[in-house]
């Protein structure tokens, strides 16, 4: 028979721990009597973890302890504290920490079985390394073209071409502004755009997975800096250095810009204009594919409990009413198809969903650290009026000798 206990929750050096249920014996459900699953977690998803985390005691007489981190500090104590054996079975994270935590060696794949048809292909990718699948993904986000329907109206264009003269039809002072962070360059918010090109940062091999093959090399990147360069300060100005994340939302909220590329996380900015989302629209021909972010669910790899943690994260996290309450936690568009289908009904969730069906995961493997500092210099160097052809040839060949140091 069990005994349920009550929800304690004690004050420690590493955070707040709030221990679930218990049980006294494990003679039901999945044979994890005494076994202990520890979860880290942060404050915003305890609620829809802990949920779950009881209906598995209940079943499988294991005690789940959920331990309350800031999430800015989860990746480095999990990295630090897996291999002492004092980290957790289980840690929320984001996929672009992957390629750090399977070097580290302190992640271990998951099987997810026939609930991987579940799930966005999208999200599955990025969790997935040489590969192997590491996580199970929750959310999504991208960034996706937003439009001033007073403006614009709410067809999405196909091409940017078509967007540039829609927005210069309705008479706004400038048909789009997208965030360059200033001088400093902002190649994440540009790549659907580069893409579109056929230029890809790294190469992805047949599973999925980045090798660490510079993608964007040749032909390709270079009539997409040449994109850049016609559309800078040497051509029709529609991209500028002067333009960063504040100043972006404002052109687009005071209606001086009819269209913008941004994500779900600046739509409050815009108070003052009717909004619609769509993908973004192709500038080279072939589908703009942004990069998704994806969160989730890493199983450690020091974990004593492994089958019992991919049991819980399978059997329990990857389920509808699981994924129900993660959104409702913290409303982000759902890795799991049938919810995140069933939120599309808003029309801006609807759009940057179809924006990162489109997209690809950004890089998780850690040569992706040595590429920002050169791309974003680039790209504004070359908006600036630098030569295109030969400020991008030189940057791919500065980053290929990076990556062979």
């Amino acid at each position: 028979m069990r005994k349920q206990l009550g929800i304690a929750a004690l004050v420690l050096a590493s955070g707040l721990v709030l221990t679930s249920c218990s049980a006294d014996s494990g003679e039901e459900g999945g044979g994890g009597g005494g076994a202990e699953l520890v979860i880290w977690t942060d404050a915003e998803r305890e609620p829809a973890i802990r949920a779950a985390a009881e209906a598995f005691e209940e079943e499988s007489g294991a005690t789940v302890t959920l331990v309350q981190k800031n999430f800015e500090d989860l990746r480095n104590d999990f990295t630090a504290q897996v291999p002492t054996g004092e980290g957790p079975d289980i840690t929320v994270g984001a996929h672009d920490w992957l390629g750090a935590l399977v070097t580290a060696g302190v992640v271990d794949t998951i099987d997810l079985g026939d609930a991987a048809e579940q799930f966005e292909q999208v999200s599955l990718d990025a969790f997935t390394y040489d590969g192997q699948l590491y996580a199970l993904p929750y959310s999504l986000e991208t960034v996706a073209l937003v439009q001033n329907t007073a403006l614009v109206g709410s067809e999405a264009p196909a091409t940017w071409d078509e967007m540039i003269q829609r927005g210069v039809d309705s008479g706004a002072e400038r048909p789009i502004a997208i965030n360059t962070a200033g001088e400093t360059g902002d190649a994440y918010t540009m790549y659907g755009l580069q893409t579109s090109f056929g230029a890809p940062v790294f190469v992805q091999d047949e599973s999925g997975s980045y090798t660490n093959e510079v993608g964007m090399g040749g032909q390709p990147g270079e009539a997409f800096a040449g994109w850049l360069h016609e559309n800078g300060s040497a051509g029709t100005g529609y991209l500028s250095t002067t333009i960063d994340y504040d100043i972006n939302n404002e052109l687009f909220n005071s209606g001086q810009a009819a269209y913008t590329i941004q994500g779900p996380w600046a739509i409050s900015s815009y108070a003052d204009v009717d909004v619609a989302v769509n993908p973004i629209p192709s500038a080279g021909g072939e589908t703009a594919a942004p990069f998704v972010g994806v969160q989730g669910f890493y199983l450690s790899s020091q974990s004593d409990n492994a089958l019992l943690a991919n049991e819980f994260l399978v059997n329990y996290l990857a389920t509808e009413d699981s994924q129900r309450a993660l959104y409702e936690a913290d409303p982000r568009i759902p890795a799991y198809s049938s919810l995140a289908a069933e939120v599309a009904s808003d029309p801006i969730i609807a759009g940057f969903l179809a924006s990162s069906q489109n997209g690809v995961p950004m890089p998780s493997i850690p040569e992706m650290g040595s590429v920002w500092d050169f791309w974003n210099a680039a790209e504004t160097q070359i908006i600036n009026g630098a030569d295109p052809s030969g400020t991008w040839n030189a940057m791919i060949t500065e980053l290929d000798g990076a990556l062979a140091e």
